[in-house]
């Protein structure tokens, strides 16, 4: 084409768009693509290296302590008081700079929130690193003054480390958000219903406990829930998705190497589009773009604006690093992960909301096929190796951002009209000793055990023994 004078040649363009989206990437390669690759490759290179110097110059410092938390049976207390322990735990919110990550090997402190089941019978944990002990039983304690916290030790280091194993075997399951980390759950405002002229709160712990109370002898059902503080920072990319929502423009461009691709597709497409109307001196009127932005508006609906309303309000919450997994440990001839696992995915679609997020299964410890035996079993030992650290990311699935009020939605103590028989709660406040006595404070050289904590209100023959693994 001549343009004054200049012949300018669109031709490869117009081929490139042409392509098959399967034979543009080559070509996105070659004309400069590799730097962003490179890019990529060069930052999980220095993710590595921090890993490397977190995993020998830090954690493995860190002294653990595991709590376990009973609350009085008719103490009512909505998941609200959940909500406000956790906006507590964010004064463990460490400020790390460059050097500290990179070369001391510094890391955020988590926390594992906990639920598990020996045999059907329950007990809430938290796992926190002894520097913050203080911080949980003071959180916990403001909202529950009546609550018995007690350091147990921990069950999980009686889990077989490799399999296949003789007599156990596990299978475990990793959740995700389904959408991105702004779009809100379900959350336990949003469970109550009218009743005559009463509002009724259903508790949705109870349909989550009811998968533990349903294993037997023999059987262990375990849930944590690792919760990492961060920065306000999340929430910028919140409000830009609600401003994108509102101009009616795609709610995501994609992520990684496949988003490149495709960014660097959509450039060169505009690119071609936007010379071919320069060429064809296809300009459009500045009121005709008017009245375009004014129709662009005009087409976000009512459940769009609720959307944008949801994300406005999850973000206006204090926010935290995510992932929930559950844990079923059984013997061979009771082995049946199916009488609380598909329950437990079950419960969780009761979170679901359309157009806004849900919890989902990421991955789990079985293979694509039931022949691939030997691929399953390392699943299995993977799985188990992060789910006693109470690490945050496994099978390269890391974590989500949920805030205090999805968090308390997923991990609270039941209310005292969900049946929960064999739940451990304590029995009654303890007498506090009169003012103005000399205290002496004594630290106990006894550890209880959690089988000796979690049954203490069982008859003495119908404890659960616990995991014992040969």
């Amino acid at each position: 084409m001549d343009f004054f004078g200049v012949v300018i040649d669109f031709s490869f363009w117009q081929w490139f768009i042409d392509l098959p989206n399967t034979e543009q990437a080559p070509v996105i390669f070659a004309l400069g693509g590799w730097v962003f690759i490179s890019y990529y490759i060069l930052k999980a290179g220095v993710d590595l290296w921090a890993e490397y110097r977190n995993s020998t110059k830090y954690v493995h410092n860190w002294e653990w302590v595991l709590l376990a938390v009973d609350v009085p049976q008719m103490f009512v207390q909505t998941p609200k008081a959940v909500e406000q322990i956790f906006a507590h735990l964010t004064g463990s919110l460490a400020h790390l700079d460059v050097g500290d990550k990179f070369w001391k090997g510094k890391s955020q402190k988590r926390f594992s929130l906990e639920i598990i089941s020996f045999e059907g019978y329950i007990q809430f944990l938290i796992r926190t690193e002894a520097e913050y002990r203080d911080l949980v039983e003071a959180s916990v304690y403001a909202q529950y003054p009546e609550a018995e916290i007690t350091e147990v030790e921990d069950y999980i280091v009686n889990i077989p480390d490799k399999f296949p194993n003789d007599d156990y075997d596990v299978t475990g399951i990793e959740f995700k958000l389904a959408n991105d980390n702004a779009y809100p759950i379900r959350t336990y405002q949003e469970f109550e219903y009218s009743l005559s002229k009463e509002a009724v709160f259903s508790d949705p712990m109870a349909a989550i406990l009811e998968n533990f109370t349903r294993i037997g002898h023999g059987e262990n059902f375990w849930l944590q829930i690792i919760v990492e503080p961060i920065s306000s920072a999340w929430k910028e990319k919140g409000i830009e998705l609600a401003k994108r929502l509102l101009k009616g423009e795609p709610a995501s461009s994609g992520s990684g190497l496949g988003g490149i691709a495709g960014a660097l597709t959509g450039f060169l497409n505009f690119f071609a589009v936007e010379m071919g109307n320069i060429i064809q001196w296809n300009f459009e009127p500045k009121d005709t773009k008017d009245k375009k932005e004014e129709r662009k508006g005009e087409a976000v609906t009512p459940g769009m604006k609720k959307t944008v309303e949801a994300i406005e309000e999850k973000i206006s919450k204090v926010g935290f690093k995510n992932k929930l997994r559950v844990l079923y440990a059984a013997r061979k001839e009771v082995y049946n992960p199916g009488r609380c696992i598909s329950g437990l995915v079950g419960a969780m679609n009761q979170f679901h909301i359309q157009d806004r997020n849900a919890i989902v299964p990421a991955a789990s410890t079985q293979a694509h096929y039931d022949s691939n035996r030997k691929k399953s079993d390392l699943l299995k030992t993977s799985f188990v190796k992060v789910f006693k650290a109470r690490k945050m990311k496994w099978k390269k699935i890391g974590g989500y951002i949920m805030n205090t009020e999805e968090m308390a939605t997923l991990w609270h103590f039941p209310l005292p009209f969900v049946k929960t028989p064999l739940l451990h709660k304590s029995g009654h406040k303890r007498g506090e000793a009169p003012s103005g006595l000399p205290i002496e404070i004594l630290e106990s050289p006894l550890k209880p055990k959690l089988s000796d904590n979690i049954t203490s209100e069982k008859p003495a023959d119908d404890k659960p023994e616990g995991l014992q693994f040969s």
